[in-house]
């Protein structure tokens, strides 16, 4: 039902009528000092593809790379952050790999259970829909400026709690509020994977940058210059594909390119709908979301980012 074409978050399975399988996969090395919150990062991450097709985690196999040369209690701490993230879930870790290299590396591969009518693929928005985004935008800003040593505890601390959290409850909520499409926010940045939305669906997206949410320290730590190469890497993959009108600050621009770690759903859903979805995100305990842009009809542009 889902495959390549359309850049999807996962690929998906039709078994019958009633069933169909959503696979996906996805690792990376940390992004934190802390193993037990990098493999709860690292889980809820790959766990997320399956919130975004609007799917139901069933099996997780465990992906390692791991130095021989690093004791085995913190590799035992990252796969226990990771097994109580997919417990959480509702999932089991039925197994997984290991290969010894010169970096830890962790993640999942996750199998998921969905409705073939309530798939909600990057491929069915349309035209009238608004644009719902559950999590802040900064992670990447911020494990940059980890790196150097330039942010403060409490950026620190806001980011990582982010990033462990599931998109489980968002993406119960827009099932049961009936959102057209989704794609969950990672590497590619906002922007890329409203670009992959829009192109998938056939349509153009404005998005209104003054509605976009960002982590505490996001805009500070992006006018000092801390942001990832992959932020310069997706503004260039898109500089013919995305139109900037107005005067949008410069780190504001970046931080909608800057590629996130686990990050929340992007959902289109029909414009009566939308208060209803909000609401329901606010009563679920999904903190930060807010309605950051609409989708139109096709035109010279994927995407319009305007103030």
């Amino acid at each position: 039902m889902v495959g390549l074409e359309t850049s999807d978050d996962a690929a998906v399975y039709k078994l019958n009528n009633n069933q169909a399988l959503i696979n996906t996969v996805d690792f990376f090395p940390p992004m934190v000092d802390d193993p037990y919150l990098f493999g709860q990062i690292a889980a809820a991450n790959a766990l997320s593809d399956i919130y975004a097709m609007g799917g139901k985690p069933l099996l997780a196999l465990n992906l390692v790379c791991y130095p021989s040369c690093l004791p085995r209690e913190i590799l035992s701490e990252i796969l226990r952050g990771g097994a109580e993230k997919v417990l959480e879930a509702e999932a089991i870790i039925a197994g997984g790999h290991t290969v010894e290299d010169d970096e830890p590396k962790y993640g999942l591969a996750v199998t998921g259970i969905v409705h073939p009518d309530k798939v909600t693929a990057n491929s069915h928005a349309g035209a009238g829909d608004l644009l719902v985004l559950t999590k802040p935008l900064g992670t990447g800003i911020i494990n940059t400026a980890v790196k150097g040593d330039l942010a403060g505890e409490d950026v620190i601390n806001r980011a990582t709690e982010t990033m462990r959290i599931l998109n489980k409850d968002a993406a119960e909520v827009m099932i049961n509020t009936g959102a057209r499409a989704c794609t969950d926010i990672t590497g590619f940045g906002l922007l890329g994977h409203t670009a992959e939305m829009a192109e998938a669906s056939n349509v153009s997206v404005e998005i209104w940058a003054k509605e976009i949410p960002l982590l505490p320290g996001t805009m500070d730590l992006a006018a000092m210059g801390m942001i990832p190469a992959g932020a310069y890497n997706n503004r260039q993959y898109l500089q013919e594909k995305v139109n900037f009108k107005g005067q949008i600050k410069s780190e504001l621009e970046l931080a909608l390119f800057d590629p996130q770690t686990s990050g929340g759903l992007l959902i289109a859903i029909p414009q009566d709908k939308a208060d209803r979805l909000m609401q329901e995100l606010a009563g679920a305990g999904v903190e930060g979301a807010a309605i950051i842009g609409r989708v139109l009809r096709q035109g010279n542009y994927l995407i319009d980012v305007m103030l």
